[in-house]
């Protein structure tokens, strides 16, 4: 048997450096090759296309490759030259334009080719991030230099790699199809010979079409819990989430560009009626960026509970009525759900939100050719990674324009930024990281809303795999039970 699963969103870039989301990024990591891999469902990794690394110093590593891994397509065999090509994009730019994920990379300073298959990595700095977030995931994707001179801009749309899996088939809005890579040379073959993604937006859809048995597996909403404990032969998984979804305030936007607004319009917002409402309750609340169980989670942070009269008090101090922001979400059930409460929560204080809810593509365009310069409240889920780093890269002033919707510029933060990632004691790091969040809050440019808590659904024959933060799927070791 091979097993249909529901992801609920479509594929946007399959460019590793300028993907938008999970599904890209689970997709990429299984269909191309990393220097070294991570362990079914740990945050350990092993070689894949490495043969060997060894740490030459702080900031020098030496690879040898395996011999005989190729790429399908008739693209030929993986070299150093490939290992470069796909690094390189990430400190050079490609074409002169940054990278939406360059700063997974940022330690990099250059590739080094030393032969056929060895090369040298050189660092700027140390780095405490590289390996996890940049090397070992989607961003290490080797790409075909070959195969990527010849598409050009179709990259985005046509994926070649070298792993355990290849993209047979993808029709937009659909569906797609990875299949086995017979040709795969490393030593993580897949375990499974085909996997079918629907792509199904809206998880009450999906949790539907599981109990109808036309998928294997799927997410689903915490209010549908005890349905989901009573279905036959179905495995049920609960992880606590790592994630982060807040109401971005866009900072550079008319009125909101007075921070009394900002602060009163946190006020008045019911975080914990959203929890209740949105969420049935079945999540925690956040009240700040990084999750408890991360390094740096600032766990004194402070908790704004309601407080109408604050907020009339902020909004009379700033002399102005009438306001009216747009609130931009994604177009599924729990997002209305938090945009409905935000509405009604902030009517209370004279102010009118109108509902902007957009299709996940639609959505996810707005990181990109600073589309996200007109918004003003938007509901943002983001998928965190198990280094802070990769969290506070989004809010960087490099970022306004791509992924900071907020169009908050702190000096401070970003320098900040740069010595969480080059310090590599603990306690200095997490020092640093809470001090960025304070920065953050200070701000009121972002309400912080819950860290999430991943419920999936499967088929008793099916053994998926998940890391840690329960969104990055290894599909690689897929297996049956």
């Amino acid at each position: 048997m091979n097993p249909v699963i529901a992801v609920d969103a479509d594929i946007g870039s399959l460019d590793p450096g300028n993907r938008v989301g999970t599904t890209e990024g689970n997709i990429i990591r299984s269909v191309c090759q990393t220097l070294v891999r991570f362990e079914p469902g740990k945050l350990s990794w092993s070689n894949d296309a490495a043969k060997e690394i060894r740490q030459v110093s702080d900031t020098e590593f030496e690879f040898e490759l395996n011999a005989g891994q190729m790429f399908t397509g008739d693209f030929g065999e993986m070299t150093a030259e490939d290992v470069k090509y796909s690094f390189d994009r990430y400190i050079n730019g490609d074409n002169g334009k940054k990278l939406a994920y360059a700063d997974d990379m940022e330690a990099l300073k250059s590739v080094e080719i030393t032969g056929k298959y060895t090369g040298k990595l050189i660092l700027k700095h140390r780095s405490a991030a590289l390996w996890l977030i940049g090397i070992c995931d989607a961003s290490g994707a080797i790409l075909s230099k070959k195969a990527c001179e010849q598409l050009g801009d179709k990259i985005a749309t046509t994926l070649i790699g070298s792993g355990p899996l290849l993209l047979k088939e993808w029709r937009p809005k659909e569906q797609f199809l990875l299949a086995a890579n017979p040709d795969y040379k490393g030593p993580f073959k897949a375990r499974v010979g085909e996997i079918t993604g629907k792509i199904i937006p809206e998880r009450r859809t999906s949790f539907l079409a599981y109990q109808a048995k036309e998928l294997d597996f799927t997410a689903f909403d915490a209010d549908q819990l005890d349905t989901a404990k009573t279905l036959p032969d179905t495995d049920v998984i609960d992880i606590a989430g790592v994630d982060y979804t807040w109401i971005g305030i866009n900072v550079q936007k008319g009125a909101l560009a007075d921070v009394k607004v900002r602060q009163a319009i946190r006020w008045a917002i019911d975080v914990d009626a959203i929890i209740q409402g949105a969420y049935a309750g079945a999540t925690s609340r956040a009240k700040t960026l990084l999750a408890p169980g991360l390094l740096g989670n600032w766990a004194d942070a402070p908790l704004y509970n309601r407080d109408l009269e604050k907020a009339q008090a902020l909004l009379a101090e700033t002399g102005l009525s009438g306001l009216t922001f747009s609130f931009t979400c994604l177009n599924d059930a729990t997002s209305l759900a938090v945009a409905q409460i935000a509405q009604a929560n902030l009517a209370e204080v004279g102010i009118t939100l109108n509902i902007n809810p957009m299709d996940s593509g639609a959505y996810w365009a707005l990181g990109a050719d600073n589309a996200s310069k007109d918004l003003e409240l938007t509901l943002i889920p983001y998928t965190s990674k198990f280094d802070p780093s990769f969290q506070t890269q989004w809010f960087l002033g490099s970022q306004v324009g791509l992924w900071n919707w907020q169009h908050w510029n702190s000096p401070e933060f970003d320098k900040l930024h740069q010595q969480g990632v080059e310090t590599l004691e603990k306690a200095q790091r997490e020092a640093i990281y809470i001090e960025m969040q304070k920065l953050l809050d200070e701000s009121a440019s972002c309400i912080w809303i819950t860290h999430g808590r991943n419920f999936f659904v499967d088929a008793s024959w099916l053994t998926p795999m998940l890391l840690p933060n329960g969104k990055d799927w290894q599909f690689e070791y897929f297996d049956r039970a």
